[in-house]
């Protein structure tokens, strides 16, 4: 009767896959012109498009239930009131719960400019501000809509995972006799690692592929006005032009301090887009290590402080002649006047398993690479993925090492994000306790939780 059963379980398509997979996409292109964010020297809203923007959603459940949400979208990253907003609506309309749900962004610099995201980089106009809050409202309502699609399409899947390897990354803290400026350094720490994830019908099918790279999406420069999702648009594209049906998700990963090499033109974002693509291939192609653990989420946050500050110093920024930095301290001063000076930043850090499998940690924030190449340290290479731009992107994420350092990632930045200085030197250890954390918590999950069993509405 035994050996009966099993022929008949295995004889039913699909029941004995490990998971159900969901899969689902929508175009976020805006619908008019409209500044493009990343780049401070940018005059006037987009002209055109070279592509589509999409956001894609990838709903895997185990076999007890255990569901997770991941999202991934071609803009420059979504600032925690967008993710907050999305997350509240999808825990109340899928019974979602927020550590289950994961919203990645690719930070593409030929995107639109987003709510809450590196507002001080533009002086706009009332019409032009309410154009970028349009596109954020309609986003929210799109990305929900996403998640309850994907859930709905939940299907018999298997999901198998390796590595590659890309080339075009390359560090970009060039130590000058000036100071840290933003050039190229071949001698710098990167990671070349391009994690792939396959997802598979029963029959072999592709039905779509998680790959990442930790790499900035700016081979286009800020005189680019066309739409496009730059290197990591491209490679989208390819891969699902060789796989007709299936969806291409990029992740972006700890890229925070690695821009593509060579860069500046419209070909080049293609070029870099087209080996990506060609590694993911070349690693579908190859012998896979399977993944069957059950589905487990943690999700916390931890506070990060910035260095002290005072009242006076940002007194005498706001009559400069950087227009950036004497915006930025007209809106420290404010915060001051309302009794709320900025002193810390609730930080978002997540971690997503498969059994022993497979690790996906998601750190919010434009993450340097070190990161990534620290917790690979910690826990292994093998079935992890580290990736950045998750969740919230409120600033650079530096290590102590480049905080240190000094430069754009560690201070210039800031004052685009609207942030009071840099973070002090107890930002790494903070970051990786909240990581040990929430890894902690994923090995001792186990329990799925009725509320990612019940049916999306």
């Amino acid at each position: 009767m035994r050996v009966l059963t099993s022929f008949l379980l295995l004889a039913v398509p699909g029941l004995g896959a490990p998971y159900r997979a969901g899969v689902a996409r929508a175009v976020i292109t805006p619908r008019k012109p409209i500044y493009l964010s990343g780049y401070a020297n940018r005059t006037h809203p987009s002209e055109g498009q070279v592509h589509d923007l999409w956001a894609k959603a990838l709903a895997l459940e185990d076999r007890r239930g255990g569901r997770v949400v991941i999202v991934a979208t071609d803009l420059i990253g979504l600032p925690r009131a967008i993710a907050d907003a999305v997350a509240v609506r999808v825990l109340k309309d899928y019974n979602l719960e927020r550590s289950r749900l994961l919203l990645n962004s690719s930070h593409t610099h030929t995107g639109p400019m987003i709510r809450g995201n590196l507002e001080n980089l533009f002086e706009l106009t009332a019409g032009e501000r309410e154009t970028i809050e349009e596109y954020s409202r309609t986003l929210i309502d799109d990305l929900v809509a996403l998640v309850g699609k994907a859930l709905e399409d939940l299907k018999p899947a298997t999901l198998a995972f390796g590595n590659g390897t890309g080339g075009f990354a390359i560090n970009r803290r060039e130590n000058t006799a000036a100071g840290m400026r933003i050039g190229v350094n071949a001698k710098g720490p990167s990671d070349h690692d391009v994690p792939v994830v396959r997802i598979t019908a029963p029959g072999g099918a592709l039905r779509a592929v998680l790959f990442g790279y930790a790499c900035h999406n700016t081979t286009l420069g800020g005189d680019f006005y066309r739409i496009a999702g730059d290197y990591a648009g491209f490679a989208q594209s390819r891969i699902e032009e060789a796989h007709p049906g299936s969806s291409a998700l990029f992740l972006m990963l700890c890229g925070a301090d690695q821009n593509p090499h060579p860069r500046g033109k419209l070909e080049q974002a293609e070029q870099h887009g087209a080996s990506l693509a060609a590694e993911v291939e070349r690693v579908l192609g190859a012998k896979l290590a399977p993944v069957k653990g059950p589905v487990r989420a943690a999700f916390r946050t931890v506070d990060l402080q910035f260095a002290p500050h005072t009242r006076g110093q940002f007194e005498t920024l706001t009559g400069g002649a950087n227009p950036f930095r004497a915006r930025n301290a007209r809106m420290q001063l404010r915060a001051y006047d309302q009794g709320r000076p900025i002193r810390q930043y609730s930080y978002p850090v997540q971690a997503i398993s498969f059994g022993k499998d497979l690790t996906v940690v998601a750190l919010g924030g434009e993450v340097v690479v070190d990161y990534a190449l620290r917790v690979k340290r910690e826990y292994g290479a093998k079935g992890i993925i580290v990736a950045g731009y998750s969740n919230d992107v409120m600033s650079y994420i530096p290590s102590l090492r480049v905080l240190k350092e000094g430069g754009y990632e560690a201070v210039d930045s800031m004052i685009y994000y609207g942030l009071p200085g840099p973070y002090n030197e107890e930002v790494e250890e903070r970051v990786m306790r909240g990581v040990r954390d929430v890894m902690k918590r994923v090995k001792r999950d186990t329990t799925a939780g009725h509320r990612q069993r019940a049916a999306p509405k």
